[in-house]
Parts: C-alpha cells; sequence; structure tokens
C-alpha cells in the first residue's frame, strides 16, 4: 500500500526512531509499504518517519538506469559502525522537501551493520551513491535531514518555500 509521504516542516522528521524489537508480520507489512512507496514517489530510499512511523527501519534501491536490475534492500536497526576519511560531494534530493536539491558532503565508505526481514545480521561496505543514501535515510531515523548540512540562510529559505508549498498543497484539496 502507498502511504503518504511526511512532507517538511513537520516535528516527525525532527524525532529520533526507536529499536525495532523483532521481526513481525507487522513489520514486514511496513517495510513492503515503504518499499512500494518509495518506488511510485518515485526515490532512491525512504526512512520510516517519511511515512509518520518512528521506527529505525529503511528501504533503498539505489540501481537508478532503465538497463539496471532492481537493487532493494530493507534495513532493520542500521547502524553505521565505520566510515572513512574521505569525503564525496553529492546533490542530494528528498521525498520529504519535493524539488528541492543541494550539494551535501558526506564521508565517500561506511561500514553499515543491520538486520533483515528474517532476522539475519548483516554487515557490509557501502561507496558511492549507496554510501551518501544509507547515510541520509540514517539521518532520518536520528531526526536529521539533509538540509540540516546546509548554512542557516539556504536552509531557512527552502522551510519557507516547504511551508508555502505546504499551505498551498492543503488550499488545493479542500
Amino acid at each position: 500500500m502507498i502511504r503518504p509521504i511526511v512532507l517538511h516542516p513537520d516535528a516527525r522528521l525532527k524525532k529520533k526512531s526507536v529499536e525495532v524489537e523483532g521481526i513481525t508480520d507487522a513489520l514486514i507489512e511496513l517495510a513492503e509499504d515503504m518499499m512500494e512507496t518509495m518506488y511510485h514517489a518515485p526515490g532512491i530510499g525512504l526512512a520510516a518517519p517519511q511515512i509518520g512511523v518512528l521506527q529505525r527501519v529503511i528501504v533503498m534501491d539505489c540501481a537508478k538506469k532503465e538497463d539496471e536490475e532492481p537493487d532493494p534492500i530493507v534495513m532493520v536497526n542500521p547502524l553505521i559502525k565505520a566510515s572513512s576519511e574521505e569525503k564525496n560531494v553529492y546533490e542530494e534530493g528528498c521525498l520529504s522537501i519535493p524539488e528541492h536539491f543541494a550539494e551535501v558532503t558526506r564521508p565517500e565508505l561506511v561500514q553499515v551493520e543491520w538486520i533483515d526481514l528474517n532476522g539475519k545480521e548483516h554487515s557490509e561496505e557501502f561507496n558511492g551513491l549507496k554510501s551518501t543514501c544509507v547515510q541520509h535515510e540514517i539521518d532520518h531515523l536520528n531526526g536529521k535531514l539533509f538540509i540540516d548540512y546546509l548554512g542557516p540562510i539556504k536552509r531557512q529559505m527552502i522551510t519557507r518555500k516547504m511551508q508555502k508549498f505546504k499551505r498551498e498543497k492543503l488550499r488545493g484539496s479542500e
């Protein structure tokens, strides 16, 4: 089921998510809904807080090209265990902040540990787009948005534009 995406500014996007205690049918359904919502948006990553669920769950699929096979990943309780000194700069966007993009500097490589929907533990090193995506989504679990990496003037400008966007969207739905 495609779920509505929470738009910035919204207090839920600034809260820290809680650890998932176990793999349940409800969690599997949440992950399936998140994947469907992400693909429909379309996006390459989605964190549970972005659909109003404050649990430590993210989904991502960085296969963007038409000839690439889909590569969906569901991460429960993901944790960055190590990151490189080398940095990468990517232009980031966010499904919760549509039509706004900015260059963000992050570690080039990250080592991430997580649990999958079968309860199996994983540890993998990510680089490039996957590294940026997983860091962006884990930030959501910690109440941090990509605009928090920007200077205060640019961040305030985007926030004001999003407030206006949300007001106009509300008016359009009346």
